[in-house]
């Protein structure tokens, strides 16, 4: 007997049928059965299953004499389940990696409940994915199994069949099955949660729902969009054959009421010419149903009035009256937004005429965010040193809170902005240009980069269209030629940024600013970051950082963190950050032992803050060997990498320390303690040897020194064994961090270096 039984229904979806059965038998919980039913579908969809079938014996083959509709087909599929969960997934859908065994997982802990209900994301056919917008309701917090009346809000989710998995006995006793027609999840999904006497949620994304541009049933326009009427009608039906259940009437009346109101009002549903006899029928189904106490916004009671009266001319005038409204918003909306450009070019064009002043500084980082990286450290410096410099920071208004009181505030696109544009002398910045700059004779341009490059950069995009997207190469290389100095933490660096961004610049090998406060941290520092952080005392905390992958539309987690710490123990927590990526693809919530650090504005705190370092290809890796922490690269996919970014070098071949080629691995260095072992430690020392010269607290001060006070003679490079990074405060067990081990270069690596 399998643990789950997976039921696809498969009907016109030959071009997703593939990868949808591919994502269930891929999982890495193994133990389940896969019901295929092809719903007599005039595509290969029955050909597709066969061949499934023949390569898998986990896969069963079902063919439908005839077309019968979701709902029967499903009912086909549960005929021939014998697991002892119930899984449905739609044909044109996907699991989440992993997804069964998370499922496995939280089915033993809350003791085998009737039904698990768990998370899902839209994938749009555009590529973009978005996580469920009331995930909140499946917090995992509080006693779990429960009743639907401990927690009501799960109503407030989508009512469909596939976010949920069924204890099969259950399902049988209660006697459930699909209704036909569209909307067969209706009186499936509410009488399933009601009758439910154990209740659990998984708060984690366990399928992409896709968005079809075209073909799914809700973007079908059809009279059989009509048979919502009847799925309610057997949904009140099931309520007047059990008392105990009538107090759910209000909640359902008003759920059906905004369906009703959702069907009515979306233009690709309705056939033209039947929306005012849709709304008639909506007038006597209401009246059939009426039920005291369904209240809600002012919004969805306006609805309510239209669809429970029927009035269909009403709504057709609202509805003009609101397009009206907004094309006029739109247009007035425009005129004072081409003023103001307008008005600022002018501006800023006055402002260039004045006298540059000397004593005045402007600091950015690359999007206009808050204080922080090394930006944020030469502003320090620069306050600190040259107390005669006035600096002011560029941030969006959401990050001023992060800016530090010396500096003074300014909001990107602003009359100030301009005018401190136009008159400062000194700007310092990590993005590739500075957007609307029209550089001035006697500014200096100080560009910090974003960190060491791994993968490839500049000009070398070139060859990767995937990596370079839409990068404006004639833009960068103009803004290139608007450097003065590039701040170099290498040799590698050095050689890699003078080659792919070409320029008359000068570059300062000094080391990297923002890693001065990984040396300047104290003890009592660490333990109020991690505090803030909500990290326990004495725990291990793991910042995880991943990379963005070019090769992929949408990104994903390649580990599941909630099985890491499960696996390792309470004495682990993982401080998660998610890849940088132009999508904002959906994330697991956090929980108690995984604390989700994305939206945090100072990375270098979150360094600070962890005692080891989990990622890939990220550029942090070099920033926090100068740390002299653990660093484990978890790297599972180097080819695709590679050959969608190009890289400059195989970390594989020379690592800041151990290297997991899989999850099980990587749980495997963790918990042997591998991950902070002398071989560790002798990779890292290696690492930091070449990529980490002269980050001993003190680059910022050599960069202000020569830029602002013009000085040659600079604070010397403290060595490498001499340096005293600020120790972790977490329970790390295994050599200190602080052990000073031979620099020794690994065979078959080329040590590049400025040492001789």
């Amino acid at each position: 007997m399998p643990r789950f039984s997976v039921i696809v229904p498969a009907y016109q979806v030959q071009a997703y049928l593939h990868e949808c059965l591919e994502s269930v038998l891929s999982q890495s919980y193994p133990d389940l059965e896969l019901i295929a039913v092809d719903d007599c579908s005039p595509d290969a969809c029955g050909a597709v299953i066969d061949e499934f079938a023949a390569r898998d014996p986990r896969v069963r083959a079902v063919h439908l004499p005839a077309n019968a509709g979701l709902g029967p087909a499903r009912n086909a599929g549960m005929e021939r389940a014998t697991g002892d969960y119930l899984v449905f997934l739609d044909g044109d859908d996907t699991l989440t990696p992993d997804a069964l065994l998370a499922l496995a997982d939280r089915l033993k802990e809350t003791g085998e409940p009737d039904v698990l209900v768990y998370d899902y994301a839209r994938a749009h056919w555009s590529g973009e994915t978005v996580r469920n917008r009331v995930a909140a309701e499946l917090t995992e917090h509080g006693p779990a199994p429960f009743r639907l009346e401990d927690r009501p809000g799960l109503l407030n989710l989508l009512m469909v069949a596939w976010n949920k998995a069924y204890r099969r006995e259950f399902v049988e006793r209660a006697g459930f099955t699909f209704p036909p027609g569209y909307y067969e999840d209706t009186p499936w999904t509410y009488p399933v949660l009601m009758t439910a006497e154990s209740i659990a949620t998984l708060d984690r994304v366990c399928v992409h729902y896709r968005q079809r541009r075209t073909g799914g049933i809700l973007r079908t326009t059809s009279e059989r969009h009509f048979d919502v009427f009847d799925q309610y009608d057997r949904v009140f039906a099931f309520l007047d054959e059990r008392p105990g259940l009538r107090r759910w009437r209000p909640v359902l009346f008003r759920r059906m009421v905004d369906h009703l109101a959702t069907v009515y009002t979306r233009r690709d549903r309705l056939p033209r010419g039947s929306r005012a006899a849709f709304l008639r029928r909506a007038r006597v189904h209401c009246r059939r149903h009426r039920t005291p106490g369904a209240s809600g916004s002012a919004r969805a009671r306006v609805h309510h009035t239209m669809v429970r009266f029927g009035l269909h001319r009403t709504y057709r005038a609202l509805r003009l009256a609101a397009a009206l409204r907004r094309r006029w918003a739109r247009i007035a909306g425009r005129l004072p937004r081409a003023l103001r450009r307008a008005a600022l070019r002018l501006h800023y064009r006055f402002q260039r005429l004045l006298p540059l002043r000397a004593d005045r500084a402007v600091f950015a980082a690359d999007g206009g965010r808050g204080h922080g990286g090394d930006p944020g450290a030469l502003e320090s410096a620069v306050r600190e040193l040259a107390p005669h410099i006035r600096t002011a920071w560029v941030a969006r208004p959401e990050y001023h809170h992060t800016l530090p009181p010396g500096a003074r505030r300014l909001a990107p696109g602003t009359a100030a902005h301009f005018s401190a544009l136009a008159r400062s002398a000194y700007l310092v910045t990590d993005a590739d240009t500075v957007p609307g700059l029209v550089k001035r004779k006697g500014q200096v341009l100080v560009q910090t980069r974003r960190g060491t490059p791994l993968g490839h950069e500049g000009l070398d995009l070139l060859e990767r269209p995937a990596a370079a997207r839409d990068t404006d190469f004639a833009r960068l290389l103009a803004g290139v030629d608007q450097w003065d100095y590039v701040v170099s933490a290498d040799r590698h660096s050095t050689l890699t940024w003078e080659r792919v961004c070409p320029g008359r610049y000068t570059t300062l090998e000094y080391g990297r600013p923002r890693t001065d406060r990984f040396h300047t941290a104290t003890g009592a520092d660490v333990a109020r970051l991690r505090e803030s952080l909500g990290v326990p005392e004495g725990s291990v905390a793991i910042l995880y950082a991943p990379a963005h992958r070019d090769y992929r539309r949408t990104q994903r987690r390649l580990l599941d963190l909630e099985r890491l710490v499960r696996r390792l123990g309470p004495r682990f927590v993982v401080l998660a950050l998610a890849a940088h990526h132009p999508y904002g693809g959906p994330r697991e919530a956090a929980s108690d032992r995984v604390l989700d650090v994305t939206g945090h504005p100072d990375v270098t705190a979150l360094c600070l803050a962890s005692d080891a370092l989990v990622t890939d290809y990220s550029p942090l890796m070099f920033d926090y060997a100068g740390l002299d922490r653990p660093v484990v690269l978890h790297i599972d996919d180097w080819e695709a990498y590679e050959a969608a970014r190009g890289a400059y070098f195989d970390p594989r071949a020379f690592p800041p320390g151990a290297v997991a080629g899989g999850e099980d691995e990587l749980i495997d260095i963790f918990a042997t303690g591998h991950w902070c072992g002398a071989r560790s430690a002798r990779l890292r020392a290696d690492f930091r040897a070449r990529f980490c010269p002269y980050d001993d607290g003190r680059a910022a001060e050599r960069v202000v020194r020569r830029v602002v006070l013009g000085e040659s003679d600079l604070p010397p490079v403290v060595p490498l064994e001499g340096r005293r990074p600020v120790p972790s405060a977490g329970a790390v067990s295994g050599p200190p961090a602080l052990t000073t081990v031979p620099q020794q270069q690994p065979a078959g690596v080329l040590a590049v270096t400025d040492r001789g």
